[in-house]
């Protein structure tokens, strides 16, 4: 799965245009589900169906998309200004590599003023987004021909292999967690389950949780299983709302979590040697989890997060090995899912 992951971070798609990337998920996911189809958001969802097609819906989801930048305008130069999408950091954009998704692809990269003509006071606050372009090398002319406001920019960075199952690049948060349910698929295969899966796959997550609102609406799952990342530990931190690599899937607790879910997964971790730490978060995760848990009557919901340094930037870097932890969490707590705690006449006692 580290080449599927390296191809998923390769093919850009940010929030609102994930044209890109979803194809991709779209042919991964046929290899284990019984159907896969795309709904009017965007959002890919395969099923998995019980022998008895009226049994309980049980839903696991990750999401897609990631930041990056949109085509504002064009000036008289040929330099390309842009918007952000997502919550992009101004401070890595300076110099960095990108392709605009106009008529054709173009390379660029991001031109900002050379600190060397800048004041003192300027080179402190650094570089801002209205002072910044994108640069394809072309002129005023020829750029308007291929180029037009709206068009997608995202980041050209290529995910690169580093020690002890390491990876690098770009756009993890979340296409990790989205190889964790396929990873997790892959575990399940052959194993019939007494409720009817479904896996979304989200798009527009990262500009305000979108497409987990449509996605958890369609499938009205009684519970659900949501992987997204969390901070890993890096040079300049350490504090416990962190967590080091290779130290395996994080389990969250607090009111946006079923505590019920948050119970059998850490039993289910415990008994099948899966490392895990917990992560208590008094309100808002952040996460796809924050929406999927209000959904239609409600769903008991599920958080499980894998440890990412430098997240939103081009070099996020994560281990295999937490992907791994999770994508075997995902498949046992499903495993040990009794469905029926969580039915309206079980709860209405």
């Amino acid at each position: 799965m580290i080449k599927n992951l390296m191809e998923l971070s390769n093919a850009g798609g940010i929030s609102g245009f994930e044209y890109t990337v979803t194809p991709v998920i779209e042919k991964l996911l046929k290899k284990y589900c019984d159907e896969v189809n795309k709904d009017i958001s965007g959002n890919i969802i395969g099923y998995i169906y019980a022998e008895d097609k009226n049994a309980p819906t049980v839903m696991i989801e990750a999401h897609t998309d990631g930041i990056g930048l949109m085509v504002k305008d064009i000036d008289e130069r040929g330099y390309i200004t842009f918007v952000t999408i997502g919550g992009v950091d101004p401070r890595i954009l300076p110099a960095a590599e990108v392709v605009v998704c106009g008529k054709r692809e173009l390379y660029g990269i991001i031109a900002a003023g050379a600190p060397h003509l800048m004041a003192a006071g300027e080179r402190n606050a650094g570089a801002k987004i209205e002072n910044m372009a994108v640069d394809v090398g072309l002129t005023h002319d020829e750029v308007k021909e291929l180029v037009t406001p709206g068009d997608m920019i995202y980041f050209k960075t290529d995910a690169v292999k580093l020690l002890d199952k390491k990876l690098s690049g770009k756009y993890f948060d979340d296409r990790a967690g989205v190889i964790s349910l396929l990873m997790a698929l892959s575990e399940l295969k052959g194993k019939k389950l007494p409720f009817n899966l479904v896996v979304v796959c989200a798009v527009q997550e990262e500009v305000g949780l979108r497409g987990a609102v449509t996605g958890g609406y369609g499938a009205d799952p009684i519970c659900a299983i949501v992987v997204d990342v969390c901070h890993g530990t890096t040079p300049d931190s350490g504090s416990a709302t962190t967590f080091k690599l290779g130290t395996g899937t994080v389990i969250t607790c607090g009111p946006n979590i079923d505590r019920r879910m948050f119970d059998i997964a850490k039993k289910t971790a415990e008994e099948n040697n899966i490392k895990y730490s917990v992560e208590a978060e008094s309100g808002h995760t952040g996460t796809d989890a924050w929406v999927v848990q209000t959904t239609r009557l409600g769903v008991a919901t599920l958080l499980l997060s894998i440890p990412l340094r430098y997240m939103h930037t081009t070099v996020e870097t994560l281990s295999m090995k937490d992907v791994e932890a999770t994508a075997k969490l995902i498949a046992n707590t499903l495993l040990n899912l009794n469905t029926e705690e969580f039915s309206l006449c079980t709860l209405k006692n």
